[in-house]
């Protein structure tokens, strides 16, 4: 089995908007394709921009299931799922026929978490599970790293409040790249 040592988690709201999918875009692209896997959740919104980017790019990207691996969730993501098959890792930890529950994803969340270097945090509101990934890096002692948007965007809140509890705020994917660079393996 192929062991991933250079990872970024890039997660973010289900729920979003262009602006900030062309940046979850952006970083994912540039990350990829500068030799870094992208793991994320499948999920709608950002988890989906993050893996198609990397694909895009021709990198790698894992994507960790809130369900078993017989039931990809949400359902229009089998496609992509197929994709990533082909250029990474669809993983499960639970068994065959594990339905999409709320509590499966606070535990992919935290399995994201275990599995990458660091995690960048592309929008989200204050109460969502793309704060529940950022406290479970930040409890295993992986960087988390932030974009900041505009002040007044629902999808904004998440970011500052992050940085307000340590987060580390990133404005171009460069900075990424140095940091997953710099880290001894």
């Amino acid at each position: 089995m192929k062991e991933y040592k250079k990872t970024i988690a890039i997660v973010g709201s289900r729920e979003t908007n262009d602006y900030w999918r062309k940046i979850a875009y952006k970083f994912s692209y540039e990350v990829a394709k500068n030799g870094i896997t992208i793991i994320s959740g499948l999920a709608r919104g950002i988890d989906t921009v993050a893996h198609k980017a990397a694909l895009d790019a021709g990198g790698e990207t894992i994507a960790i299931l809130g369900s078993g691996k017989d039931i990809i969730y949400p359902p229009e993501n089998k496609d992509l799922a197929e994709r990533i098959k082909k250029h990474g890792k669809v993983i499960s930890p639970f068994p065959d026929g594990t339905l999409p529950l709320g509590k499966n994803f606070l535990a992919r969340n935290k399995i994201i978490a275990e599995m990458s270097s660091a995690v960048l945090v592309v929008g989200g509101k204050r109460r969502s599970g793309t704060l529940s990934t950022a406290a479970a890096a930040a409890n295993l002692g992986r960087e988390v790293f932030v974009i900041l948007g505009p002040i007044n965007d629902p999808f904004s809140e998440v970011g500052y409040f992050l940085v307000e509890n340590g987060a580390r705020i990133v404005r171009a994917p460069s900075d990424l790249i140095e940091y997953v660079e710099s880290l001894s393996y």
